[in-house]
């Protein structure tokens, strides 16, 4: 007979990061809720948001303290983008890529030198960082890249086009992944420190259906040079370091999908306490409390999840699982969610005076982007030997 050990998971946030919350939370409601259409339609990086995030010391959340962070860990960094999302999806976009892909790489794969020079900054809220993956053929595919990097001499010499990156017109540095070996593969991928003062160029910066506050762009290399410091880690392991880096963004994209289903339902549920018809409050119409009820549930679902993706990260377990499930999970019931808060508020949740239309046109890219819901059924399906 045999017998597995049990380990306890606390579904409940510790008292820290419920205090970690609160202050999110308070912050977001007074400085980020007041402008949050707004920034949208004018399409402008809230750079007021993230210098407040900064003073805050919450744009390092997961990064530890000796490189400028607070070294709290994923479950903590997990309440903050939901707290951001929970108020502007396109906010809490590019605080994870600048904290998740931005950064994150930097503390996993970086030298003490790199760690100081480009990781302190970011997480000290005086920089902002963004990661180039996508390129205009990849796709799903994520492993066919065309950027390359030559050697030549003592530098390395950059040439391609990165397709889809957040951030980048704001960045003071980019994680850039590019083939150094053509004949090997994934093992021919690495990964660079591109600073903004490099000489790329920012080609296009994209109209989107959603998410208009977050920068989305088209970036190029032209022979552009960079010191032979630059390479993250060893040569080669590039696409290693993307997968491990993309269980954690994954986990982040989560979180904010929570953020995003929690905003719209509270919105829904307000305005049905409000609303009357008939002479009656609408919440006493079955099919308007079924709908508040199945929102409820899609939430409380999202976030158990996720909860318990980034517990198995920050115990040092594999959470590949883990988190193609949360973010698959979460990202479908973030639209589903938005869809039925427009719902319930009829007309008004068409208009842009009320919150639910931009949930539902943020929460769309959250299926898509880190991989696709169909990228993720793929990864679950391989992990349970499918």
């Amino acid at each position: 007979m045999t017998t597995s050990r049990i380990v306890d998971m606390d579904f409940e946030l510790s008292a820290e990061n419920r205090e970690l919350r609160d202050e999110v939370r308070a912050f977001c409601e007074s400085e980020l809720a007041p402008i949050a259409q707004q920034i949208e339609d004018d399409r402008r990086f809230p750079a007021e948001i993230f210098d407040g995030l900064g003073e805050r010391g919450l744009l390092g959340v997961p990064i530890s303290e000796e490189y400028g962070g607070m070294g709290a860990g994923q479950q903590a960094y997990s309440v903050v983008v939901e707290e951001i999302g929970r108020i502007s999806g396109g906010t809490g976009l590019s605080y994870a890529a600048h904290t998740s892909l931005g950064s994150k790489p930097l503390e996993l794969f970086g030298t003490d030198a790199q760690k100081q020079r480009w990781l302190k900054p970011l997480a000290r809220g005086e920089a902002i960082g963004a990661w180039a993956l996508t390129e205009p053929e990849s796709g799903s595919d994520a492993s066919n890249l065309q950027t390359e990097a030559v050697k030549d001499g003592d530098e390395w010499v950059l040439n391609g086009t990165k397709h889809f990156i957040t951030n980048a017109n704001v960045a003071d540095s980019i994680l850039v992944k590019a083939v150094t070996d053509s004949e090997a593969g994934y093992d021919g991928i690495s990964t660079f420190i591109v600073d903004s003062d490099d000489g790329f160029e920012i080609t296009k910066i994209w109209e989107k259906m959603g998410l208009h506050s977050s920068p989305t762009c088209t970036v190029v290399f032209d022979d552009v040079r960079i010191p032979e410091d630059r390479l993250l880690g060893e040569r080669g392991e590039g696409w290693t370091q993307t997968l491990k880096t993309l269980d954690g963004g994954r986990i982040s994209i989560a979180a904010l999908s929570t953020g995003m289903a929690q905003g719209a339902y509270e919105a829904a549920k307000s305005y049905a306490g409000e609303r009357e018809q008939f002479g009656q409050s609408i919440t006493e119409f079955d099919a308007v409390r079924d709908l508040i009820v199945e929102m409820y549930r899609k939430t409380e679902r999202s976030r158990l999840l996720t909860r318990k993706a980034a517990w198995q990260y920050d115990r040092g377990e594999s959470a590949r699982q883990a988190a193609s499930l949360a973010k698959l999970d979460a990202s479908e019931a973030a639209r589903e969610v938005a869809e039925s808060a427009i719902q319930v508020l009829g007309g008004y949740g068409y208009m842009t005076d009320y919150a639910p239309q931009r949930f539902y046109r943020d929460a769309k890219l959250m299926e898509i982007g880190e991989g696709t819901s169909q990228i993720q059924r793929l990864i679950v399906g391989r992990e349970l030997s499918l």
